[in-house]
């Protein structure tokens, strides 16, 4: 048995590190996307002298792969993502383990107050809908899942749909609470068509509030229903991808509080 001993807070708690649980999506020509990417593509590399495909007659698989971190699968992203400079991902998650907290929501339909790219019939994550800033104390990471939480998600184009999305206040509510990493299973905390505004983005980016550049949002995740609300210990695990979004694994380990 294998177990990790931290703080939340002032509170003493303990992690499971033999029950995991991998809340990303994996990629492949099958999985989600967005952005209106084509589907990622996996193919054999093929010349005059070498096929990549053992099924084809070659001595080993040898792929290509061409995806776009933004538009499939699990990703994470820095403010490199909305800033002139590339901020890379491999430079800012350089510590890999955070306190976290799942919380799961219920979009609600947008009033027209929330963010001024909402069009009636938006569904809104706003900030009644984030824990109040004593409930955050002492977490680094908030896991938001949304409902319905169907498998369909695993598979689904969202391109044209103009999926949920935060308010700009959600996001600042939740940096001037301390969250530092934000991960969620929509495909943007941003609305799909928004002229370029990225409020959500920029709001929990360009907060002013120590930590800012190392912040991270964690998009197009899927946490099982069998995962109850409440305190994890988070492993976000990215690829060493030298750019503003990586492809990555974030796992939750179940807490109990020993104090």
């Amino acid at each position: 048995m294998i177990h990790a001993r931290f703080d939340i807070g002032r509170r003493k708690c303990e992690a499971d590190l033999n029950r995991p649980i991998d809340i990303s999506v994996p990629l492949s020509p099958e999985g989600p996307r967005a952005w209106y990417v084509d589907k990622m593509k996996i193919t054999p590399v093929r010349t005059a002298q070498f096929t990549g495909s053992v099924a084809e007659g070659g001595g080993v698989n040898f792929r290509d792969i061409f995806f776009n971190p933004h538009g499939h699968g699990t990703h994470t992203e820095t403010v490199g993502h909305i800033d002139r400079e590339i901020t890379s991902v491999n430079a800012v998650v350089r510590n890999f383990f955070f306190p976290a907290l799942l919380i799961t929501v219920s979009p609600a339909k947008s009033d027209g107050t929330e963010t001024p790219e909402a069009a009636p019939g938006d569904l809104i994550i706003g900030e009644n809908h984030m824990p109040l800033r004593e409930k955050l104390t002492g977490f680094e990471a908030l896991v938001v899942r949304t409902l319905p939480n169907t498998r369909e998600r695993l598979s689904r184009n969202y391109s044209n749909t103009n999926p949920a999305y935060f308010s700009p206040k959600a996001l600042l509510h939740l940096r001037k609470a301390g969250i530092r990493h934000l991960l969620t299973d929509l495909p943007s905390v941003d609305r799909e068509e928004d002229g370029g505004a990225l409020r959500a983005h920029r709001a929990f980016w360009k907060s002013g509030l120590p930590g800012d550049a190392k912040a991270t949002i964690t998009e197009f995740i899927f946490v099982p229903d069998t995962a109850e609300d409440g305190p994890y210990l988070l492993n976000l695990q990215t690829a060493p991808f030298e750019n503003d979004a990586s492809p990555s694994r974030p796992v939750l380990f179940p807490v109990r509080f020993t104090d």
